[in-house]
């Protein structure tokens, strides 16, 4: 009898430990109420049903992955807020248009399946769709040896979100003289972490010893839907930006109407401990606005009578708070006043 030299096991990929993962995931969605009757988990595509409140339903989408932060979590060997990171990036996006996230959808690409590791990966996403009120209808675990060296793995992510055609947020909702508010953000979220790693390696920073870094950079992304929605719902903001990479500029510039301008007033901004640091290691304001949140997780724009009834909404922690106005300006869609308080 003939023997064969190759199988795919022996090439690097184990079907076995992926047909096991998958039926984690199953049996994770079994112990939670889901608002999707479909069982998706395994299937070759996922099925969703179109919520009927919705009178004239738009669909908004969004992809994101968490970034290098990725490397933070190997370093740190802790994976099971992670997942929460890639959740937020991509339904915090749809929010801006005041879409409700719906489901979820992962990927999930790996040197080597490890069990142990993909169930904490897996246990975050799962948390970040339940903070999210949005469904891990599927996804994909890509175990891809050659590809990644020992231990790495990289993560996708995509949310698909519903709104009212009439409660859509637009970019001609905005008018001159609205006010300007910062959402607290709760630390770095998941943007410029190649700057943050370059520095520990050139400072030679052993994160391990460090507890202020070892919490402050690990932390997951808050993720903004409960309160947003509440403030979409009751018709009191304009528009809102997702602060991201890009910092403020990058990303109010995106939602700022034709011969209309967002005036920022920089000293107003709360800036949390860690950008605190950063600036500190050798970072200019500039790069550091053009790279971080800065402590600003998302801008709304609004009318000045709403301002204590949104401030309702939030927690302490995050309330928001008055960083500017929009005025008339043909020539820059965003004006920096002040300097940044660090």
């Amino acid at each position: 009898m003939k023997k064969y030299k190759f199988t795919y096991e022996k090439s690097g990929v184990n079907i076995n430990a992926a047909d096991n993962f998958v039926k984690y995931i199953a049996n994770l969605k079994k112990k939670k109420n889901s608002s999707i009757k479909n069982s998706n988990i395994g299937s070759f595509a996922s099925v969703t049903s179109i919520p009927k409140n919705i009178k004239n339903p738009l669909l908004v989408s969004s992809t994101d992955g968490v970034g290098t932060k990725i490397e933070i979590a190997n370093k740190l060997k802790k994976y099971d807020t992670i997942g929460i990171d890639l959740v937020a990036m991509c339904v915090n996006d749809i929010l801006v248009q005041g879409a409700k996230p719906i489901i979820f959808l992962d990927y999930i690409s790996i040197d080597k399946i490890n069990l142990v590791k993909l169930k904490k990966i897996i246990n975050g996403i799962h948390r970040g769709c339940e903070i999210s009120g949005c469904d891990l209808v599927g996804g994909e675990t890509a175990e891809m040896p050659g590809t990644y060296s020992k231990g790495k793995f990289d993560l996708a992510g995509f949310s698909l979100g519903i709104v009212d055609s009439k409660k859509l947020l637009k970019k001609k909702n905005i008018k001159n003289k609205d006010i300007i508010l910062a959402v607290p953000s709760n630390g770095l979220h998941s943007n410029g972490f190649s700057m943050v790693r370059r520095i520990l390696l050139k400072k030679k920073i052993d994160i391990k010893k460090n507890n202020f870094l070892k919490k402050e950079l690990i932390k997951p992304t808050k993720i903004y839907v409960k309160e947003i929605l509440s403030l979409t719902k009751n018709n009191l903001i304009s528009g809102c930006a997702h602060i991201t990479g890009g910092g403020l500029k990058d990303n109010l510039t995106r939602i700022i109407p034709k011969n209309l301008c967002a005036n920022i007033y920089l000293n107003k901004i709360k800036v949390c401990q860690v950008f605190k640091w950063i600036k500190n290691a050798g970072v200019n304001d500039k790069e550091m606005l053009k790279t971080f949140n800065c402590g600003i997780g998302f801008c709304l724009i609004t009318k000045k009578k709403n301002i204590n009834k949104i401030k309702k909404y939030f927690k302490k922690e995050f309330r928001p708070y008055v960083i500017g106005q929009i005025i008339k300006n043909k020539n820059n869609k965003i004006l920096f006043n002040e300097k940044i308080k660090w």
